[in-house]
């Protein structure tokens, strides 16, 4: 996910907390932090598939 895009859901959270958002912002938010989360995953997952057990013997 690209820089931008993660300020953008910064952003919108500081705006949420402060005034409030508008229906088409949080259809926004939802679907960059579904994105977010989608990277966020596929990430962990190529850490986990390059991780190797070796046995002390």
């Amino acid at each position: 996910m690209d820089k931008k895009k993660i300020e953008r859901i910064n952003e919108l959270a500081r705006k949420s907390r402060e005034d409030g958002l508008t229906e088409a912002e949080k259809e926004e938010q939802a679907v960059l932090r579904r994105e977010y989360i989608e990277s966020f995953k596929m990430s962990l997952r190529s850490q986990l598939d390059n991780i190797e057990f070796k046995e002390e013997n």
